[in-house]
């Protein structure tokens, strides 16, 4: 604007005009409006794709003709897997630890809503998704909920299973292997997250950091408190009739469950032969 209060040529902006655009640009500080699209693209070097397309039924987004993106997309959808493999276990399995792990990773969820909607930070390159559960960015759920299952994969894997036949070193390999693959599997959904420009790195780091205390915290609450409680848990009348299981005081499951399914299936086959004769 100039001394005699007229506007340069080209640079004419009404009231409402420049309040809107200080709404944008400002509102990230009151957690009410969307950062401004070109202030972001400087703090975060955003770069939206001209055109998204999603994952049917998920709307997961990726960049059209990203083939990098739409990998990640799908590797972003490993959460809903590990639930819905949760859920499965449990039906099938019923076991006391795998349902306290499932709650473990369901009270992980309830902390990471209630950490989004106390910082109410958004996130980055605001308007570039359409179909989001919640604008707020802080900490990344998906970040959370993996970092939480690996971490507590992990302690399980060398804390709680313990060797049980002379195959010392082949029993280590395929738990070193196993925690690598989940390191890189864990790695690849938080990077996708960021690729995808649903969240900041530094959204990503805290859910990670997040994620992973809570699951050490949850394993030791789940050895320490819960593990003696089992016994209990599994005798009362209704973890009988739905037939609740507590295999805690067996040293590996796996070895334990395949050597009495042998074994039954032996004794049976032998009677059968018995009778044909």
């Amino acid at each position: 604007r100039r001394l005699d209060g007229s506007y340069a040529a080209g640079a004419r902006l009404t009231q409402s005009s420049v309040h809107h655009w200080l709404d944008k640009c400002l509102g990230r500080f009151t957690g009410t409006a969307r950062l401004c699209p070109g202030k972001m693209a400087l703090e975060e070097q955003c770069s939206v794709p001209p055109q998204w397309r999603s994952i049917s039924l998920t709307h997961v987004e990726f960049p059209e003709g990203d083939l990098t993106g739409q990998v990640l997309a799908y590797i972003s959808l490993l959460p809903i897997a590990i639930l819905v493999g949760f859920v499965t276990l449990i039906v099938f399995k019923r076991e006391l630890h795998t349902i306290s792990f499932f709650g473990g990773l369901i009270l992980n969820e309830g902390v990471n809503w209630l950490l989004k909607h106390i910082l109410r930070e958004p996130r980055p390159c605001a308007g570039a998704h359409t179909t989001l559960h919640t604008e707020y960015g802080m900490p990344s759920s998906h970040s959370q909920l993996m970092w939480f299952f690996v971490v507590y994969f992990f302690l399980f894997l060398y804390l709680r299973m313990h060797q049980t036949n002379n195959a010392r070193c082949v029993d280590l390999l395929w738990r070193h292997i196993l925690s690598i693959i989940l390191l890189g599997v864990a790695l690849s959904v938080s990077y996708s997250r960021v690729y995808l420009l649903y969240h900041t790195w530094s959204q990503v780091f805290y859910g990670g950091v997040a994620g992973s205390t809570i699951g050490i915290i949850w394993f030791f609450f789940t050895q320490e408190v819960l593990t003696p409680l089992f016994p209990k848990i599994a005798a009362w009348p209704i973890s009988e009739y739905f037939l609740v299981r507590d295999t805690s005081l067996i040293p590996n499951i796996l070895w334990f469950e395949y050597t009495v399914t042998r074994s039954e299936a032996r004794n049976r086959q032998r009677k059968l032969g018995t009778k044909l004769q």
